[in-house]
This record gives C-alpha cells, structure tokens and sequence, in this order.
C-alpha cells in the first residue's frame, strides 16, 4: 500500500496523526499484520496506535513525551533563573566560563539550554578565514618583551553616550596590553593627542620600572596614528617615540600600514572591556567611572581567567615567569589624562621640579 517506509513518512510528515489514523483504519478493516505489511512498520507499532486510538479524537494519536517523569537531575526554578540574570548582566560570557566562576553544578550544555529556551544566544559572524594562531610563538617570548599601545573610541558604545553626555565622561581610552601575560592598563581623555600618548606611556614604562620588570630588548608597538608619530611627514621622531627610545634597551616599534591583525592582543582588550564593563555599568559621575574602571582593570589582572592562555590570570603567568616582579605590578590605576597634564603644567608654571604626579 505504501511505497515509502511508515518511519520515513512520520519523520517527513509535518503532522503524522493523520498517517497514523490511516493505519489504524487498515488494521482495524484488515488485521494488525496485514497493516504492518501495508504499512512497511512492525506489527507492535500498529497494535501500540491501534490500542491509543480513541474514535472521534486524533489527540491519542500525537506522540508522547520520552523524558523521565521524575528525573533525578532535575534543574531547580533558583539554579534556571540565576543562569538567566547572569546571562543578563553579563551577555559575553560563555556557558564554560560561567559554570566555572559561578559554581554551577548543571553541565555547560544546560546552561545553554536555559538561555536558548529564553533568547539569549547570539549567533556569532565566524571569520571567513582562520585567522593563524600564534599562542605558541608568543610563548615563548620573554615577559614585557612586547606590549601593546592603541586607543578605543568610546563615543560609538550606545549603552555610553547618553552617559557621556550626562557626565561628561572620557571619550578616548588609552590602553596598554603586555602581550605574554595579557596585563591590561588603562587612561581616559577627551581627545587623542600626542602629548596624551607620551603621558600615558610615561606613567607607564615608570610603573613597570619601579615594580621590577626588566624592559631590556623589549619594545612598544602601536599602529600610525597621528597620537603616536605625530604628523605623518614629520622628519624626525615624534617625542612619543623619544620617550621610549630614551628608556635603555626598548624601543618604538609600528606596525606595517593597515595591518590591524598585528595590534590583535590590545584589540581583543577593547572588545573585552566593550561587552564586560562599558556595556553593563551605569556611573553617576566621572568620579564614580574611574573607580569602577580601577576595579575592573583590577579583577582583569588579577581574578579574570583567559582560556587562550591555559585559564591563567596575567598575574599568575607573571609569578610563573618572574616571582620577583612586585604585586602592585598589576595595580596601575586609570587615570584622566587631560587632568594630569593640566596639573603639570599648572606645576611647572609655578617652578619647582618637572615631576609627573603618578597616582
């Protein structure tokens, strides 16, 4: 009667009660074996219909739950609604690393069931190449062998702006990012500007000469914008440049034209601090951002796992690498560039020594 297998057809079928009924009528008219026949099934699927089968109702016909009625590992109404406020308040983070910092006891793959059944997983666009990993050659590079120097427009995050407005909030974030270990340091400005960038590279290479860290045969390397050399045809070395190179043993390095792929580490940075502090913090003054952005640049250096380097802390691969290096290494606070250069130059006016005071 059926050229194609009654399983392929129920599987096909966008509403398999109706081909279920047709078998029950043939089994009923003919028999449960001639059915089975007709049907290319087994003589105990159409006794198991023939038997549910309710005259006048297809409801007996619909296929019922497989699922255990009272299953041992059951998720509790606490544990599903405290995976969905996590998700919530934190969108970026994965299932792997909310099980592992939260302490759930519910497997990553029900975390995501959880948040699936809500709507909060986003498809994320995959590159159309693979990128190469370079994981193993940067580890094998010394520590502070090379950091990282860009900055982050924060004008186009739209969960900030109003509160840039509001507050008069920074809009450009200075950031370093050593590449071995990932510790992370931040500034905030108005503006870009060559003689912010000098300033934050200032406090910079100070906070990491005062706290041990040997920056021979090291170097800086940012991209071409203008805050890091100055006019494009400028015939000598911008001071951002002089600043480093006057330290012994490092240098100013710039990455090829366009080839943003270089400056990876201190952009994976920027999206980082983008999904897990800019987009979820809400700030009542400039005071109360710096303080938050102090914590975060706190807990990234010293509580925040990276999976890319074996789920260490910058502050764990440094002890590994240096156990000598100061603990206030990673304790760098944020601070306003425009702030600072303006109380040095309110300073040098008024004589004494040309000291920069760092925070």
């Amino acid at each position: 009667m059926c050229p194609i297998p009654y399983y392929t057809m129920t599987k096909q079928s966008k509403d398999p009660k109706y081909i279920r009924l047709e078998m029950v009528r043939y089994a009923r008219e003919n028999g449960v074996k001639p059915a089975a026949r007709a049907f290319d099934t087994t003589v105990k699927t159409v006794r198991k219909w023939l038997s549910r089968f309710v005259p006048g109702s297809l409801k007996e016909l619909e296929e019922k739950s497989r699922a255990p009625k009272n299953p041992c590992r059951k998720i509790s109404y606490e544990e599903r609604e405290r995976a969905i406020k996590i998700k919530k308040e934190l969108p970026s983070f994965e299932s792997v690393r909310i099980k592992r910092d939260y302490d759930f006891s519910i497997s990553e793959k029900a975390i995501r069931g959880i948040w699936r059944s809500e709507g909060l997983l986003k498809k994320k666009r995959r590159k159309h190449k693979t990128k190469n990993d370079l994981r193993a050659v940067k580890a094998l590079w010394k520590l502070f062998e090379q950091t990282c120097v860009d900055t982050k427009d924060l004008i186009d995050i739209p969960e900030l702006w109003p509160q840039i407005k509001a507050l008069n909030l920074p809009k450009v974030q200075y950031t370093a990012r050593e590449v071995v270990s990932g510790l992370h340091f931040t500034a905030y400005a108005q503006e870009r500007s060559l003689a912010y960038s000098k300033l934050f590279a200032q406090i910079l290479i100070g906070h990491l000469q005062s706290c041990g860290a040997d920056l021979e045969g090291c170097r800086i390397q940012t991209d071409n914008g203008c805050e890091f050399i100055g006019s494009w045809n400028a015939k000598e070395d911008s001071k951002f440049t002089k600043l480093i190179e006057s330290v012994p043993g490092l240098m100013h390095k710039r990455i090829p034209p366009a080839a943003h792929t270089w400056q990876a580490d201190v952009e994976t940075a920027h999206s980082l601090i983008e999904d897990e502090f800019y987009m979820v913090e809400n700030f009542t003054s400039r005071k109360d951002f710096l303080e938050k952005a102090t914590t975060y640049n706190l807990w990234f250096n010293i509580a925040r796992k990276n999976s890319y380097k074996g789920h260490k802390t910058p502050w764990d691969i440094i002890q590994e690498r240096n156990n000598d290096i100061r603990p206030a290494i990673v304790a760098l606070p944020p601070v306003f560039l425009d702030e600072l250069l303006l109380k040095k130059l309110d300073q040098k006016s008024k004589g004494g020594y040309d000291v920069i005071p760092y925070p």
